[in-house]
């Protein structure tokens, strides 16, 4: 499959910055940088929007519909071979109305013409290419198409001129392509199967996903090989509560593998997107941000459950990465993604090495080192180039110490050394694009992340930043309103450059997966902080999405907010999303958010519009197996009773007992830390306070921890080792 599993990326401004826009193309003043890079193209480009399905009904031309991103290199080798060529831009512009979009500022469009291309081809992935009526409906699709007949494929100019030959001799064949395929994307996007819930369930999707564990390299299945986070923490979660060997083996040695490998960044951290190959030496190099923060929370979950070292540099490494490369340290937010490359020519050169190349920055006793430990040698990985090597640990430290008989601690400075000088001229490389947009669903993913990784790992700064952007969040893409019409919450909270030089100020309606993501980012916010503005954000973000999204005929939310009846092309169509493919999907997260906060406001309506949203899955879901980790999580969540842990008090004491407390990763267990003074004047959620009132705190101690287990309260705990033996899960 081109699309998917052959996407790298480039630099997008390189090769035409100084370039000025075409006259006939409308993409100069778009506010994506991946439309902005296509200004410059002969064809005469529009964005998605009424204009463009207005020209193409007004002419009776298809439309040419282009779906990329910044970060897919086929996109731009599309564009280089294709729609930068004069003699195909003339066919499109004789022959087309054409339409860019990028995939990441609209995941609703992206989301409904995969569904189509895949019904059509049953291929799907990056760049999309589909053919459409003038109306918006597909009749044909395909990915990647060459510029010329090559790789068993037509060339785009035999393609542009057949479709345009269907459109003009067999319509009637086309307009009944265009029903059935949009029947089907209603059809196969808005699952319904509606049985029973129970542990059963979950333990099934975990023996689905345990199946396809590759126990020699980690991982699961073989290449390409995808990091599956919420897989892995139903793994981690199914492990801890039922002591699971298993699980836990799956769990552990896929986050050993997966750090160890060149997925991940050996000098600077952070994984890249996925690896081409079974044991995770080689990947596509673009970094995501929710890849990231995702994979930081496995790895924070794993030190928290298993106080692994290793788990615990490699989360630091993530965060400093994210924090160096991808934020806006000043007014707060994460940025979107890191190219791989910086030309076509290109393939992830900025990361690898020859080992001419390590020689050059190294001394000889670090390149020895070095060449050991990342397996740098005379032939490398890479296909274009087989000198150049992606660094991956092929032997750790330890086993170093042990088979040399140097001392560790000697290691480890040749280590620290080679790391340095190999990072520093890293850096005097041409770096690779980052895309500085600010996507709502995704930072508020970045604010959840770093508000657990603070609470385990005691970092403060990660704790500021992530209010810090959580506050610009709320302030510049959330407009307070809860009914389903109006503005809401925002898809993109900012562009890199400004939205009001770019597009007047006008707001991309905020997705389900907007919603759900921020209002548990929402909730771990009040927990970090005991602010309540931020649980009353959360409570207003629940009764919109409510509003906008839920299906009170049927069950389930739908992704986007119901169309207006002139609405354009395949967005009629309903989705209720069910698989994370790759961020967890957006009714298991909407329905473990609207859990939370009945835990925490005693509002019974979310519990049972969450508990009926998963009822409305749960006889079709164990199909979905490694793609079902956050049903599975927030199946646990409904399922379990919550375990309520609040940690009473101030100083050193106080710090101790909610340390203890965090250890353990559980899906049903929320640790709070609650100034007394807040919970006497009541400034705690409703039920919250409700539950906590009935424990009478002890007199003359400093700290003390309350547990609770569904609504009921044991007395306070003042011992550490109590403490623990309360929280055990079989106590």
């Amino acid at each position: 499959m081109i699309g998917a599993s052959a996407s790298h990326t480039l630099y997008p401004h390189t090769m035409h910055e100084a370039a000025s826009p075409n006259a006939g193309n409308q993409l100069a003043h778009a506010a994506s940088a991946y439309l902005r890079s296509a200004r410059h193209q002969p064809v005469h480009w529009h964005a998605w929007g009424e204009a463009a399905f207005a020209r193409a009904q007004a002419e009776g031309k298809p439309i040419l519909l282009d779906i990329g991103a910044v970060w897919c290199h086929w996109c731009h080798v599309m564009d280089g071979e294709s729609y930068e060529d004069p003699e195909i831009a003339a066919l499109i512009n004789q022959l087309f109305i054409a339409v860019k979009v990028d995939r990441d500022e609209r995941p609703d469009v992206d989301a409904r013409y995969q569904a189509a291309v895949s019904a059509i081809s049953g291929q799907g992935g990056w760049p999309l290419t589909a053919f459409l009526t003038p109306d918006g409906r597909p009749y044909f699709g395909g990915t990647y198409i060459p510029r010329d007949d090559r790789y068993g494929r037509p060339g785009m100019g035999r393609v542009l001129m057949a479709m345009a030959q269907v459109w003009r001799e067999r319509r009637d064949e086309a307009l009944e392509t265009a029903s059935s395929v949009m029947a089907a994307i209603e059809h196969n996007e808005s699952f319904s199967a509606r049985s029973g819930l129970s542990l059963d369930l979950v333990e099934k999707i975990a023996g689905s996903i345990i199946g396809q564990f590759d126990a020699r390299n980690g991982g699961f299945g073989s290449q390409p090989k995808f990091p599956h986070p919420a897989a892995l923490d139903l793994l981690l979660q199914i492990a801890v509560s039922r002591n699971q060997a298993p699980a836990r083996e799956a769990f552990v040695t896929t986050l050993e593998k997966m750090a160890r490998g060149g997925v991940y960044d050996q000098l600077a951290g952070g994984f890249h997107r996925y690896s081409v190959d079974e044991r995770w030496i080689v990947p596509h190099f673009e970094k995501m941000l929710y890849d990231n923060t995702e994979l930081l929370r496995n790895y924070v979950h794993g030190y928290q459950s298993f106080v692994r070292e290793d788990f615990l540099e490699t989360a630091q490494e993530i965060v400093a990465w994210l924090d160096s490369t991808m934020t806006d340290r000043e007014r707060g937010g994460f940025f979107a993604s890191q190219d791989a490359d910086v030309g076509l020519d290109d393939d992830g050169d900025y990361f690898t090495w020859t080992l001419e190349e390590a020689r050059a920055v190294l001394d000889p006793a670090e390149v020895e080192f070095a060449a050991k430990y990342w397996d740098i040698g005379e032939l490398g990985d890479m296909h274009h180039n087989p000198a150049k090597n992606v660094l991956h640990v092929d032997r750790s430290l330890a086993e170093m110490a042990k088979e040399s008989g140097a001392p560790y601690a000697s290691l480890l400075a040749l280590l620290d050394s080679a790391r340095a000088k190999l990072l520093a001229a890293r850096a005097l490389r041409p770096t690779p694009f980052i895309d500085r947009t600010l996507y709502t669903g995704w930072n508020a993913m970045a604010v959840t992340a770093y508000l657990e990784t603070a609470r385990v790992l005691r970092m403060d700064s990660a704790k500021e930043f992530a209010l810090l952007t959580l506050d610009r969040l709320l302030k510049e893409a959330w407009d307070g309103e809860v009914s389903e019409n109006g503005p809401g919450l925002a898809h993109v909270i900012a562009y890199a450059d400004g939205p009001e030089q770019l597009t007047g100020g006008e707001k991309i309606p905020g997705t389900l997966d907007d919603y759900a993501f921020t209002i548990h980012a929402c909730i771990d916010a009040w927990m970090a902080s005991g602010d309540m503005s931020y649980h009353h954000a959360a409570v207003k973000l629940a009764d919109a999405m409510i509003a906008r999204f839920h299906d009170s005929a049927f069950g389930g939310f739908f992704d986007a907010a119901a169309p207006p009846e002139n609405s354009l092309g395949a967005l009629s169509a309903r989705r209720k999303p069910l698989q994370d493919a790759p961020t967890p999907s957006g009714n298991p997260t909407a329905a473990g958010a609207l859990l939370r906060l009945e835990a925490l406001s005693g509002t019974k309506k979310y519990r049972e519009i969450a508990e009926d949203t998963l009822a409305c899955f749960a006889g079709i879901v164990d199909h979905f197996g490694l793609y079902a980790g956050s049903y599975g999580l927030a199946a646990e969540r409904l399922l379990l009773d919550p375990v309520q842990v609040v940690i009473a008090g101030a100083g050193p004491e106080a710090a101790r007992l909610e340390a203890l407390a965090v250890a353990r990763f559980a899906i049903n267990k929320t640790v709070m830390r609650i100034d007394p003074a807040r919970l006497v004047a009541g400034e705690v959620p409703e039920a919250l306070a409700e539950t906590l009132l009935q424990v009478p705190p002890p007199t003359e101690a400093e700290a003390w921890a309350m547990i609770c287990r569904g609504r009921t309260c044991l007395p306070p705990i003042t011992d550490g080792e109590a403490l623990l033996n309360a929280l055990e899960p079989d106590s």
